[in-house]
């Protein structure tokens, strides 16, 4: 009995000693990077030590647009997106740097890329693919043995084309971001040693060649670096890529303290305009390292100091170029636009705050309409709140491109937008749904789509979103499970109940269900949902007018601002042969014989008056493509009077006193007619306010 109870317990040491062996190589394996399974059980969350994300982006295409916003990208596919390769093609044709050739090395071909690649998929469109493809294939194989990749050689000055910097950090942020989608899309393992590979060699290169050292975009937009390093990091748990995280955040432009401490904000001419929008999330993604509150209190509080000073009502801000204070006849850029849309993306995701998906509608229903053509053949490079005719006019904006900045064409005012546009909408299309935290689904933005994701139990579900929103108050969920074996699975359905919303009602299958649903929050409903189940989401929308510039009156109802509907005539002229290097063969010009130069009163304003005062009237139907002055889906109707001696100077409308306590000589009083912001071009958004 001694020597078998000395053999069980050399047994036990034995089997103790395999044991510690075998954590010991879990353990190195873990260092080494294997794949650690997510908090979801589906969809890849922060792995430690970075913050656990409430919300996780889905793959790249399991969200598909339908109505108004499939047709958005239809247009995109047919007009300039899926053809720049044409219309522009003495940069996104062969001789480009990003494909081999001796062209243009620096941002422009990488923008277009950033949009193409999404749209390609979304639609799951072939010829779209194809284009990009030898954009992904000419970076990968142009990686070098120390992992830099992308042009390297700077050539002469070439009238419109950019021939140097080929070395900056920043044209490879947004390849990097190229690259993320890509693989979201593809599963491409390729990208995956790619991008290490090339994070090595900014990790070493770094320290000598900081991120300011080529020029000062990439020190202003390192968070689109930072965003990728931690993307990989979920992916491979490889260390080195938190130091690189921190010392990629220590070498980008501190926008916490200029949110947090400086004056920026309150500053003009302080800040390019599209580096605000694209810095602006970079606290948010380091606090996922950091986890210092400041981080996320730091954007807040700079969208605070926005509203008092530079902020726009559509949610942009005065930046032509440079900041400016909010006079509604200064320019917003569209680059801006897009590149904030993507901001506040990024941020939802990490934070789960409601503020930043109202906001983003905001942008996205308001601003990016108008900004582009119908047939997305032409955009404006700068836009304006009170804008009454686009016209070859000098206007008085901070950095001016000769009299093109506000008409319609391929390249005028600066080319930088018509390479960059193309990522608002698609983008904005893989934004509308998440992954939960607790393995369930969030519907956290608002578009008629449908989604097919995992839940929990690894089971796939269709959630189909019927909806004329952002113009309708009624969203429709149906779940259907593509699994015939599987027709229900409990798990949490995620609601954003917007910010400006008072009332919501939540319906299951026509019943009012009793849930937890608070403006400016998320509602959550917890079941085992059936095949077929359908729950609707009311979010009654009511007339408000808020205050801007200089006391101007703006009337808004949900998500959208409206402005003055206005007649517009639209002329195609030709740029004289001089000029056509610069900015295109073409553009057009948009004139209106509408008065336009009314106010309103300040009576009708009050809270208590509004209901009464002002009318709204909607389409039976919305149309297809609604996002146009004949087929606006909402009209609003109040009395208003006009200003004689407020008239147009510079080609824009004249300075005036919004808010003012004395009379002054005003016409009599008529209806006049408000449309939402983006069905216009020509338009008063900010109206004076007057006594009668």
């Amino acid at each position: 009995m001694e020597n078998y109870g000395i053999y069980e317990e050399k047994k036990r040491i034995r089997r103790i000693v395999i044991l510690l062996f075998l954590c010991a190589i879990a353990l190195h394996i873990s260092a080494q990077g294997v794949k650690r399974t997510p908090i979801n059980g589906n969809y890849v969350n922060n792995r430690y030590p970075l913050a656990t994300k409430p919300y996780m982006e889905l793959p790249l295409g399991a969200i598909k647009p339908s109505g108004w916003l499939e047709e958005q990208l239809k247009r995109m596919r047919t007009g300039m997106t899926g053809n720049l390769d044409k219309i522009y093609e003495k940069v996104m044709g062969p001789r480009n740097g990003w494909l081999g050739g001796d062209g243009d090395v620096w941002e422009r071909g990488p923008y277009w890329i950033d949009g193409l690649l999404p749209l390609a998929y979304i639609l799951n469109d072939r010829v779209l693919k194809e284009k990009v493809q030898p954009w992904i294939e000419w970076a990968l194989a142009s990686q070098q043995p120390n992992g830099y990749f992308g042009p390297d050689t700077d050539r002469s000055p070439e009238q419109g084309l950019q021939r140097s910097n080929a070395r900056d950090w920043w044209p490879k942020m947004v390849v990097l971001k190229i690259m993320q989608q890509y693989y979201s899309a593809t599963g491409d393992e390729r990208i995956i040693s790619f991008l290490t590979r090339y994070f090595k060699y900014q990790l070493e290169e770094l320290p000598r060649t900081p991120l300011g050292r080529w020029t000062f975009w990439g020190e202003q937009r390192g968070g689109d670096n930072l965003m990728i390093v931690y993307w990989l990091y979920n992916i491979t748990g490889d260390k080195f890529l938190l130091d690189l995280g921190t010392l990629i955040h220590r070498q980008t432009f501190d926008w916490t303290d200029v949110f947090l401490h400086r004056h920026s904000l309150s500053t003009q001419h302080s800040l390019h305009c599209v580096n605000l929008g694209q810095g602006f999330k970079e606290p948010v993604i380091y606090y996922q390292q950091s986890r210092d509150p400041q981080h996320l209190e730091s954007v807040k509080a700079a969208v605070r100091e926005m509203r008092r000073t530079i902020a726009f009502p559509m949610g942009l801000w005065g930046g032509d170029e440079l900041l400016c204070f909010a006079e509604p006849t200064r320019g917003s850029e569209l680059c801006t636009a897009v590149e904030m849309m993507f901001s506040l993306e990024s941020m939802l995701e990490i934070t789960g705050d409601v503020q930043w998906a109202d906001h983003l509608e905001r942008i996205a229903y308001n601003a990016l309409p108008t900004q582009v053509t119908d047939d997305f053949s032409a955009r404006q490079y700068y836009q304006q709140v009170n804008q009454v005719q686009v016209t070859r006019t000098w206007r008085n904006f901070s950095t001016p491109h000769d009299d093109t900045d506000i008409l319609f064409g391929e390249l005028n005012g600066y080319p930088c937008c018509t390479s960059n546009m193309h990522q608002g909408w698609p983008k904005f299309v893989q934004h509308l749904w998440f992954a939960t935290s607790d393995n369930g689904l969030g519907a956290l933005v608002y578009a008629p789509s449908s989604v097919t994701a995992k839940v929990s139990g690894n089971i796939p579900v269709t959630v189909t979103e019927e909806t004329a929103y952002p113009f309708d108050e009624s969203i429709r969920f149906k779940f259907t499970f593509p699994d015939k074996k599987q027709k229900k699975a409990f798990f949490p359905f995620h609601l954003r109940v917007p910010g400006w919303c008072m009332s919501p009602v939540v319906r299951l299958n026509g019943v009012v269900v009793d849930v937890d649903a608070h403006a400016g929050d998320i509602a959550r409903v917890g079941r085992e949902w059936q095949d077929g189940d359908v729950l609707t989401l009311e979010l009654p929308m009511q007339v408000k007018v808020d205050t801007w510039y200089g006391g101007a009156a703006v009337v808004e109802r949900g998500p959208l601002i409206y402005a003055l509907k206005m007649n517009e005539k639209w002329e195609k002229k030709m740029f004289e042969p001089s000029a056509v290097e610069h900015y295109g063969p073409w553009y057009y010009e948009v004139t209106s014989d509408s008065p336009w130069n009314y106010c309103l009163s300040r009576r009708h304003l009050q809270p208590d008056a509004v209901a009464r005062h002002f009318t709204v009237e909607k389409s039976a139907d919305v149309a297809v493509w609604p996002w146009t002055l004949q087929d606006a889906p909402i009209t609003v109707r109040a009395k208003a009077r006009r200003i004689p001696r407020w008239q147009i100077c510079n080609g824009s409308v004249g300075p005036i006193q919004y808010f003012s306590q004395h009379d002054e000589i005003m016409s009599d009083e008529e209806t006049i007619e408000f449309i939402p912001y983006g069905c216009t071009t020509l338009r008063i958004t900010e109206f004076p306010v007057r006594n009668f």
